[in-house]
């Protein structure tokens, strides 16, 4: 039996921190996401495997911010050919979502064990991850406008990762603001509106151009084709920041003589988030198909097909967030059927991302390509 050594496709050790990308951290989105949703099946030990999951997701973190760092002192000039490079610039926006998964399995996770003070450290966390999610939403724009290259026929989904980290943060913000008290929730409910209004009018502007990109020129590549599922993102989360804010805001209101506007944000959280859903159930029947056809003429792995994990966990969140408002067994059945389904993507892409990175498959090269940015295992 032959035994290959790490990184055996590699000039040299040092060329993974030259190319390590942004699009790492979306291995954390998927298994932070992942981790969040798996306490939700009613089965023996998926709660513990969820928090097992969780401490995996801050390792990762961990590991790839400091690769991250190495990688800006070793490599200066790789690393602001990144900002500028029209789709490795778009995975910044995977940075504070992975961060996002890690402050909400506080709540989830951290609560149970350390009280108000996990809630306590999600709100300082959640500070930072809502200000970075703003910057990054703004600036990769700006640096589309003014420094980069893009044509329509080029689009892909992609697009929506730099602006849909503000709506993650706005999701955490709803699910954080229960654990405080009333002046720090009423804080992070008024900023976690804000920044779903930040994130979810830019997205779905994004939604109507892909469209118009699909239907004058036709599917992306197939090194592209799990993009397809990348606008289920920001309509599940859409839904789960509206679900959640809608939740946390009537003690708020009721706090400062409001009261009669409490019914609004939950009927708003219901109302916005049913059809938020319902547009994300025609994306994900819409993505199955296109993914469906290019699995016929082969789908290459890439580290994109992370993109088939973190949308369709927060559509399961949201899914599941419906069924506690409404009390509907529709919901949540379907949401049990999604987790099982992300679940074994998670194991499919995380046993092809561990074969493509002992390998040193996936670590990009120092020239990106300016068609897709991906590397390939």
């Amino acid at each position: 039996m032959t035994i290959t050594h790490p990184l055996n496709r590699l000039a040299a050790p040092t060329e993974a921190i030259r190319g390590f990308t942004p699009n790492w951290f979306t291995a954390c989105m998927g298994t932070g996401i992942l981790s969040l949703t798996l306490p939700k099946l009613p089965l023996p030990g998926t709660a513990a495997i969820g928090e097992v999951l969780w401490i995996l997701t801050m390792a990762l973190f961990a590991l790839f911010t400091l690769l991250s760092l190495a990688r800006i002192v070793m490599y200066p000039a790789d690393s602001r050919a990144t900002l500028h490079h029209p789709v490795q610039s778009m995975f910044l926006g995977a940075v504070p979502m992975g961060l996002a998964t890690i402050v909400n399995g506080l709540i989830t996770f951290g609560v149970p064990h350390w009280g108000l003070d996990a809630a306590r450290l999600a709100r300082d966390l959640w500070a930072f991850d809502a200000l970075l999610s703003a910057a990054v939403g703004l600036l990769v724009p700006y640096l589309m406008f003014t420094r980069q290259d893009h044509a329509l026929e080029k689009m892909t989904a992609l697009w929506l990762l730099p602006v849909v980290a503000s709506e993650v943060a706005a999701a955490s913000a709803g699910l954080i603001a229960p654990h405080l008290d009333v002046a720090g929730a009423g804080t992070l409910v008024y900023s976690g509106y804000v920044l779903f209004a930040l994130s979810v009018p830019l997205a779905l502007m994004i939604i109507t151009i892909l469209v118009l990109r699909l239907a004058q020129h036709n599917l992306p590549g197939a090194e592209l084709g799990v993009s397809m599922f990348l606008p289920l993102g920001p309509l599940g989360t859409g839904a789960l920041a509206l679900l959640q804010l809608g939740e946390a805001a009537p003690r708020v209101l009721q706090a400062q003589g409001l009261s009669a506007l409490a019914p609004v944000a939950v009927g708003l959280g219901l109302v916005g988030g049913v059809m938020l859903w319902g547009f994300g159930a025609w994306w994900l029947a819409l993505a199955t198909l296109t993914t469906l056809r290019f699995l016929k003429g082969g789908l290459p792995f890439n580290l994109g097909w992370w993109g088939l994990t973190f949308p369709l966990g927060v559509y399961t969140a949201a899914t599941f967030g419906l069924g506690a408002l409404t009390h509907l067994d529709f919901f949540t059945t379907l949401g049990h059927v999604l987790v099982v389904i992300l679940a074994a993507l998670w194991i499919l892409v995380t046993a092809r991302t561990t074969h493509g990175a002992w390998h040193g498959h996936l670590f990009q090269s120092p020239s990106l390509s300016k068609e897709t940015g991906l590397p390939y295992a």
